[in-house]
């Protein structure tokens, strides 16, 4: 079973773990689209990403880095 967009604290493991010279608070909402869509694990519709799914695995993401 894939990652779908909802899974936020998911995806930002999975983005820790395969982007770690990345900075989180530096990204904007268009690459961090494109590096959950890169993640093996995903499976979803691209085109279901909004801005609010987007900040919450930011934040997530965020988190996980601290």
């Amino acid at each position: 079973m894939g990652l779908k967009w909802t899974d936020s604290l998911d995806i930002a493991i999975e983005l820790y773990e395969k982007f770690p010279e990345q900075d989180p608070t530096r990204i904007n909402f268009m690459d961090l689209r494109s590096k959950v869509i890169e993640l093996d694990e995903f499976d979803d519709d691209p085109k279901r990403s909004g801005e609010r799914i987007l900040e919450a695995i930011q934040a997530a993401w965020i988190e996980e880095a601290e």
